[in-house]
């Protein structure tokens, strides 16, 4: 039967959010405790003592993240450049089989310019096209006979470069999420390679979102 520790440790690893403020000592377990017992006693089919959910709070075991918190801040002071482009559009269609077709032409035309924005983004069923806005009939042209589903306007992005390592710390795009969302920041579009990350705004949370990146560089949490 399950005990009253393992179900509070399941309560809470469904908010990545209340571990940190609960590791942090944000939050009364009294009064986190009481809101969580309803829960805990349906699911372990008898009532739970306020006293036993606050214990088992308390005692709660370290989960991998808070391991590597040391690390991850070391690691965003070391990215090195953030990257910002503004004026983008963002095209999605839906997937047809004369799409990869119009994405060549596309990709042929724009050839020609280098230092343009683009990226295309491919899921199961719909295609996104984000491209600089002075472009746009050039890609409605291209695209003319294929099923629009969205068209978005005055978006920007902004690029971290981050260092060699990426690849082997966990919880890298959880930060960066997370500060983002805490700030209320809406992500329209997320795109990444192996050493950069890019976060598609809207051109109102454009400030914001350049501050939330300059400070997990500096501050960083």
């Amino acid at each position: 039967m399950i005990k009253v520790s393992e179900a509070v440790y399941e309560w809470i690893q469904r908010s990545p959010f209340l571990v940190e403020v609960l590791n942090q000592g944000l939050i009364n377990y009294s009064a986190l405790a009481r809101k969580m017992i309803p829960d805990l006693s349906k699911r372990l089919g008898k009532e739970v003592g306020e006293g036993a959910v606050v214990m088992a709070l308390r005692r709660l075991p370290a989960t991998p993240w808070q391991a590597s918190e040391r690390q991850l801040r070391q690691f965003f002071k070391r990215i090195s450049d953030v990257s910002v482009r503004s004026n983008l559009l963002a095209y999605t269609y839906r997937n047809s089989e004369t799409l990869l077709e119009k994405q060549g032409q596309l990709l042929q035309w724009i050839g020609g310019y280098p230092n343009l924005f683009y990226t295309f983004s491919q899921g199961i069923t719909e295609t996104t096209v984000l491209i600089s806005s002075v472009f746009s009939e050039e890609v409605e042209r291209i695209f003319e006979y294929e099923r629009l589903l969205d068209r978005s306007s005055s978006l920007s992005s902004l690029s971290l470069m981050l260092p060699e390592e990426n690849r082997q710390i966990y919880g890298v795009y959880y930060y960066i999420l997370r500060e983002l969302a805490w700030r209320g920041i809406n992500i329209v579009e997320l795109i990444s390679t192996s050493h950069e990350f890019t976060t598609i705004v809207e051109d109102k949370d454009l400030e914001k979102t350049f501050k939330v990146f300059m400070q997990l560089r500096t501050t960083a949490w």
